[in-house]
């Protein structure tokens, strides 16, 4: 089995646990650290001549972080690809699960039964946190509703605002961010690198968590350290004077 990934969670799910059977990924797949296979470009614009001439028996996407023409023209050249779709936590599990064993383990991975526990009970704040989510900067989008992220904060007791809005990913003013009524607001430094000089600046006077947009938003080893993690960064927010 040769596989290509062009998604950065799948990419260390399958390099950790069946080495040798990745021989493709991009340029943004850094985890494992010491990966070493051909690199295929971003995971929105990939080199599709670099991907095929790997010789993939199977393409690993994900319908949020590649194209939908790619994945078509990936098909038309007669390479199998697997389309990967998880918005919650559990579905990630199972889909991992099906996953690893369709390239051939043989016995779930350590890290995989480690991130079930992890999920099983996984710290909360108390009391929860109404919260807006921006995951980019310049225009401000933040997470709407039926996303993998806001599944996540919603287990670790953080309930995005936007949550029942009708589309997933929406572009508000930043004074309606301001104004809506959040208690706290979330920023990981992915895809957009928020950091304590760059995200909260914009909201003086409110709580702003910085989060790590690995464990926020990749599913695969990330997961079973996520609980822990992200419940320090949110219990440890800073605030801008007003």
């Amino acid at each position: 089995m040769r596989v290509v990934s062009l998604v950065p969670s799948l990419t260390e799910a399958v390099a950790v646990t069946l080495p040798g059977v990745l021989v493709g990924a991009t340029d943004w797949c850094t985890h494992p650290a010491e990966l070493d296979v051909p690199r295929v470009g971003g995971s929105k614009y990939p080199d599709l001549v670099r991907v095929l001439a790997l010789r993939p028996d199977l393409v690993l996407l994900n319908v949020e972080e590649n194209r939908r023409e790619d994945a078509d023209a990936l098909v038309a050249a007669g390479v199998p690809v697997r389309v990967t779709y998880p918005r919650t936590v559990p579905e990630a599990l199972a889909e991992l699960t099906e996953l690893l064993a369709d390239l051939g383990a043989t016995q779930e991975p350590a890290w995989l039964g480690a991130a079930r526990r992890a999920w099983a009970d996984p710290p909360r704040l108390s009391p929860a946190r109404r919260a807006v989510v921006p995951v980019w900067r310049r225009p401000w989008v933040v997470l709407g509703s039926d996303t993998f992220a806001g599944d996540v904060l919603r287990r670790l007791g953080t309930l995005n605002l936007y949550e029942g809005h009708a589309e997933r990913y929406l572009r508000p003013e930043l004074a309606e961010l301001r104004d809506i009524g959040a208690e706290l607001v979330v920023l990981p430094d992915e895809p957009y690198r928020f950091t304590a000089d760059d995200g909260p600046d914009a909201f003086p006077g409110k709580p702003c968590a910085l989060l790590s947009g690995r464990h926020l938003t990749w599913y695969g080893p990330s997961l079973a350290e996520a609980p822990a993690v992200l419940a320090a960064q949110l219990a440890r927010p800073v605030t801008v004077p007003a």
